[in-house]
């Protein structure tokens, strides 16, 4: 695929984006996902681990490696992973009710990140949180759980910078595709009892990494 072509993939679905959702406001499970790299960056593993909702444990989980099926291009990056995570939640044994991606959905330069594309492609309510932000200026949230101020990028609000433990660096929440922002930022609290980052995030990241070291 051309950059030109992928620009017109984007072009084609965001418009299919639904910001509004409500989204399940009870969901069962919740997946995380989430792409480690090798050091020459020439080889990827994509990884979804399904939690579930009450108790956050790993109820299911899978992982496909291969390599990035698309060249770094500045707001494209999802081209680059989205084969592969896509790879890896076919192999998941229950289709989870939630998707909670490491990267940005609504709160991206084209409108359309990782979240996004994910969600629309398969149907599922989808959320981004980012660790840094893409777009956009915001005040800083107050110093307790819970806190957020607004992400706005121009004149437009594409997320929120949501503090998910008393004193500790905020993330970047945006819708993804069937759920609302105040929605997302409740999942993502519920999703992060103890740390920063929500427990998909974390476990996601950890099978990740031990496919590319050999250890799955």
């Amino acid at each position: 695929m051309t950059v030109a072509e992928a620009l017109g993939v984007q072009d084609r679905l965001r418009p299919l984006v639904d910001l509004v959702g409500p989204g399940p406001t009870a969901p069962a499970t919740v997946a995380g996902l989430d792409v480690a790299y090798a050091e020459d960056g020439d080889r990827l593993a994509a990884a979804v681990t399904v939690l579930d909702a009450r108790t956050l444990r790993v109820v299911d989980s899978a992982v496909a490696v291969g390599r990035p099926a698309f060249d770094y291009v500045p707001g494209l990056f999802a081209f680059r992973e989205l084969p592969a995570l896509l790879d890896a939640l076919d192999r998941l044994t229950d289709r989870p009710d939630l998707l909670v991606c490491d990267g940005h959905g609504l709160a991206h330069p084209r409108r359309f990140g990782l979240a996004c594309h994910l969600g629309v492609v398969t149907g599922l309510p989808a959320i981004g949180v980012g660790k840094t932000p893409l777009v956009g200026t915001w005040d800083p949230p107050g110093e307790r759980r819970g806190d957020w101020s607004p992400l706005v990028d121009g004149t437009e609000t594409v997320g929120r910078v949501l503090r998910t433990q008393d004193g500790v660096k905020p993330v970047f929440v945006s819708v993804g595709h069937r759920m609302g922002l105040a929605d997302a930022c409740e999942r993502v609290l519920a999703l992060a009892p103890r740390y920063r980052l929500p427990e998909t995030t974390r476990t996601a990241d950890r099978l990740c990494r031990a496919a590319l070291a050999g250890r799955t």
